[in-house]
């Protein structure tokens, strides 16, 4: 039921992730976790931010929402089928689109992608590797295509996990094929733009990242074994470096920064430091650290330190983007998913709590906190702000908070 309640800083002309033309994108400007919102909430009060409203009719999922002209796209699966839920600004469902089969079974059942929204249409691809295009206005399918039977795309272990990358008139993904291991599809009709052999290894739950670097675009994601950057124009592989884990999960975006790419990843692995030069090849690895091991929160970068929380090592971290000095770790919170806004993070807890964190290289200063009790299922999926609205989802529940001053 609906439940009403009453009561990421300059960018670099040379240097800087791209930005222009995405669209619905996933952890925010760049995929960086960084939301451009002002006025916001410095301090919660007792009991955290009041409630304007849950939709506990989701069905299974992980995904997190996506804004597009004054509605809420999200994803779910109900029965084995995942479906796009279109919500108005008061958190009424309006439509309801299915997309295909979604991921059944033991494993975390339910959808794991964000859907991207441009002109008027809806892309998102299924933990089963069917990427749809969709009308957003009646759910008619555009076109669609089968990353595993029309390309030579495998599936993994947990399904197939990608926020797809939009970018004018392309779409990137990763089908983790020997020979359509990463593609480029024109969005309007899905065909094959550019196609490489990438890595030749399965994906790795990585949602790519899209970046400009003296004036060449880069398309940096992680594969199985390897982080891995191409010419986006053309598909070719710059360098690809080798960085894995116990079970070939990588789930985190790459943070990008003044020409370096920060990777990491979970299970006592930790994440690399790596130095481009002008030409998009890579000149180095600049530092290591296994302390920040994040499994799938991610983490942002704000003011030179990297802030985050481990798996293995389950401490709040912040690390000297300089150096990858550890600068402290704290256990105030439980490790989770993080983002950043108006001088503060929101932290989103694999035990349920919602935190407001003041963030300094001195120390995690919380703000204010909340505990989530609606929704179903695990705390995974990651926040997003639109509008001084903070939106927190938790398997069948989306939550929608104030947090405007």
């Amino acid at each position: 039921m609906k439940k009403t309640v009453f009561g990421f800083f300059i960018l670099i002309a040379t240097l800087t992730t791209v930005t222009a033309q995405m669209v619905g994108n996933w952890r925010g400007t760049g995929r960086q976790g960084i939301y451009q919102e002002t006025g916001l909430l410095q301090e919660w009060p007792v009991g955290g931010p009041e409630m304007l409203w849950a939709f506990e009719q989701l069905g299974a999922g992980f995904s997190s929402p996506t804004m597009s002209e004054g509605r809420i796209y999200i994803s779910g699966m109900e029965e084995g089928t995942g479906y796009i839920y279109v919500l108005n600004a008061n958190g009424n469902l309006e439509n309801k689109f299915p997309y295909g089969p979604e991921f059944p079974g033991e494993g975390y059942p339910g959808s794991r992608n964000t859907p991207a929204v441009v002109d008027g249409m809806i892309y998102i691809v299924s933990s089963m590797g069917r990427l749809v295009c969709l009308d957003a206005s009646t759910g008619r399918t555009v076109w669609q295509l089968d990353l595993f039977n029309d390309l030579d795309g495998r599936n993994i272990r947990w399904g197939l996990t990608e926020n797809l990358l939009v970018d004018g008139d392309r779409i990137y993904c990763a089908p983790g094929g020997r020979k359509h291991n990463i593609v480029a599809l024109n969005r309007h009709n899905g065909e094959i733009i550019w196609s490489s052999e990438g890595t030749g290894e399965v994906s790795a739950y990585c949602s790519p990242l899209l970046v400009s670097h003296f004036g060449q675009n880069l398309l940096i994601t992680h594969m199985k074994d390897h982080i891995v950057a191409l010419h986006a124009d053309s598909g070719r592989v710059l360098w690809k470096y080798n960085h894995e884990n116990r079970w070939d999960v990588h789930p985190n975006t790459p943070i990008y920064h003044e020409g370096s790419i920060f990777a990491f990843s979970g299970y006592g692995r930790g994440g690399v430091k790596l130095k481009l030069d002008p030409t998009g090849n890579l000149a180095g690895a600049e530092w290591t650290s296994r302390e920040l091991d994040n499994q799938m929160g991610g983490a942002v970068l704000v003011d030179g330190y990297i802030y985050g929380s481990g798996q293995n090592n389950r401490f709040w971290f912040c690390i000297d983007w300089e150096t990858g000095d550890r600068i402290y770790r704290t256990r105030d919170i439980d490790k989770g998913t993080v983002i950043y806004a108006d001088g503060r993070l929101y932290c989103y807890t694999e035990r349920g709590q919602l935190a407001l964190v003041d963030p300094s290289p001195e120390s995690l200063d919380i703000r204010g906190q909340t505990d989530i009790t609606l929704g179903s299922g695990q705390h995974w999926a990651h926040l997003v702000i639109d509008a001084g609205v903070l939106y927190v989802r938790r398997g069948n529940a989306l939550m929608a908070f104030n947090i405007s001053r």
